[in-house]
């Protein structure tokens, strides 16, 4: 039988696909598979490290720094969510790979290392060179090595004591990395049903703020005095409290005066089911701190620690911020408060952390 010379050729071609393919190395194979998106929880973060390395006092170091308390709350609760893998344990299974954020972390020294032969890999010849050369070139950041959305810090060091020196040096930057890339993401959480433009035109109106408000917090109270907006759900209530005032001096922006309007709305405005009961500032168990801020080009005093009801037992967290705004010669102050019993707090806080850093006042 005589086959047409077109089909034969047909199958040759697709015959030479086939085996060309089953020849391919593994790499090449890998490189023919869709890219992945990155996925993991907001505030994880994925050290990559020799067991032995996790185990010294690099690991004691890593652990002080990314998993120390986040401020303020009444159970304490690390800023990270740190998770171990070595590289072996990243080959085990391949997901672990497609993680969002990665702290890579050795010691350039040991050649046998495999999570040094990982940095030495990615830095390349030239760089690995100018980290010996050079002590100040010790940190380096990289994006979607293993899936699309990824940001890897790669921190190394020459000796044991130059690498603990390095983690203490760089962890501000790159907390504050991590930190900024992460603040998409709870925006996205906070306004996944997206805005709430009533309460914000009363805001605005009454106020003379602009804030960006979801759209599952409602009016609880609104008078002369404040706007008190709440979002209630089955395992948490969160709050802002809105305030303006005039501003009289500079007493006002001090720790004890952002505290004493704290404590009066509080005492005036939130209570207990319980008679006789009001909120106020508990800063005997924990200390309140204050940081001096500037929120879209204005003053701000912002003050952390935990709020409890006198004569009952409810406690939590709360941020405050007390904004100056010279032209107008007023104060607005802006505080967050979550009520969550049993509850892990850090993220509820920071939600409304981001809220409030919308407001232009």
């Amino acid at each position: 039988m005589n086959m047409p010379k077109n089909k034969f050729f047909q199958i040759l071609v697709l015959l030479g696909v086939v085996l060309g393919f089953a020849s391919c190395s593994e790499d090449m194979r890998q490189g023919l598979r869709p890219v992945p998106t990155a996925y993991g929880r907001i505030n994880q973060l994925v050290v990559v490290a020799d067991q032995d390395v996790w185990e010294s006092r690099i690991g004691d170091s890593i652990r002080y720094y990314y998993g120390a308390a986040y401020p303020i709350l009444p159970q304490p609760e690390p800023i990270f969510d740190i998770v171990h893998f070595t590289p072996y344990d990243m080959e085990a299974q391949l997901m672990r790979r497609e993680l969002r954020t990665y702290l890579i972390v050795a010691n350039l020294s040991d050649e046998e290392s495999p999570t040094s032969q990982m940095i030495r890999q990615d830095l390349g010849t030239e760089k690995v060179r100018r980290s010996q050369e050079d002590e100040s070139y010790n940190v380096t950041i990289g994006r979607d090595k293993w899936a699309k959305g990824q940001l890897l810090a790669y921190q190394f060091g020459w000796t044991e004591d130059k690498l603990i020196d390095n983690i203490k040096a760089n962890f501000p930057a790159i907390y504050k990395r991590i930190e900024q890339r992460e603040r998409d993401r709870i925006a996205a959480t906070i306004f996944f049903q997206g805005q709430n433009p009533k309460i914000q035109d009363e805001v605005r109106s009454k106020m003379g703020a602009d804030i960006k408000i979801p759209s599952d917090y409602f009016v609880a109270i609104s008078d002369d005095e404040v706007i008190w907006l709440r979002k209630e759900t089955d395992d948490l209530s969160s709050n802002l409290l809105i305030h303006k005032l005039a501003y009289s001096n500079e007493k006002q922006l001090s720790k004890e005066g952002i505290k004493a309007i704290r404590d009066s709305l509080g005492r005036k405005y939130i209570s207990s089911t319980l008679p006789n009961t009001y909120m106020r500032v508990n800063d005997i168990d924990l200390p309140m701190l204050t940081e001096v801020k500037t929120i879209h080009n204005q003053y701000a005093l912002e003050a952390r620690g935990i709020w409890e009801i006198e004569n009952d037992f409810m406690g939590g967290a709360f941020v405050s911020y007390l904004i100056h705004n010279p032209n107008k010669n007023e104060l607005l102050f802006i505080d967050g408060f979550v009520h969550a019993p049993g509850k892990e707090k850090r993220d509820f806080m920071e939600h409304l952390e981001y809220i409030m850093s919308t407001t232009e006042y």
